[in-house]
């Protein structure tokens, strides 16, 4: 009895404490914006480097996310508290815009012939209109551009 009522506590206070997950597959774009050159070169800034992924899950405080490599050119996605650019492609054609700093990975799918990675990246900078439309998003889901799905019976 005693057992129990501990347990939903602390069911309880976990889920106010920690942010909830929305498992979501969307379309994902991580890029890494290179070192600069040091020193008295001076040129352009170089491109941004990136890969493309889908979505896990999503929350407001941070995201999961499947890419086919764990870097990018030298430049590792998880560790040295590098701060990547994340563009997710929402179902309604919207793009949110964040930056994020992986902080764990793990490799998935290790026996099929190409291997992918699940990284686990907390959300470090957004700003206000992307993140309300962000947690909206989270809040309510997809919705038709008329805010209304009508699904059609046939009735005999």
């Amino acid at each position: 009895m005693i057992r129990k009522l501990v347990s939903r506590l602390n069911r309880s206070v976990t889920k106010q404490i920690v942010a909830q997950r929305k498992e979501t597959h969307l379309p994902i774009k991580i890029s890494i914006m290179p070192d600069r050159m040091t020193g008295r070169l001076n040129g352009a800034l170089p491109e941004p480097f990136a890969i493309r992924g889908e979505t896990k899950d999503l929350s407001k405080t941070g995201i999961a996310f499947v890419v086919s490599a764990i870097r990018i050119k030298e430049y590792y996605l998880v560790g040295e508290n590098r701060t990547l650019t994340a563009e997710i492609d929402l179902p309604d054609g919207t793009k949110i815009k964040m930056s994020v700093i992986g902080q764990r990975y793990e490799q998935i799918n290790i026996h099929d012939s190409v291997s992918e990675y699940m990284i686990g990246a907390k959300i470090s900078q957004m700003n206000e209109t992307e993140r309300e439309v962000y947690e909206d998003f989270l809040k309510n889901g997809a919705k038709s551009k008329a805010g209304i799905l009508q699904l059609k019976t046939d009735q005999s």
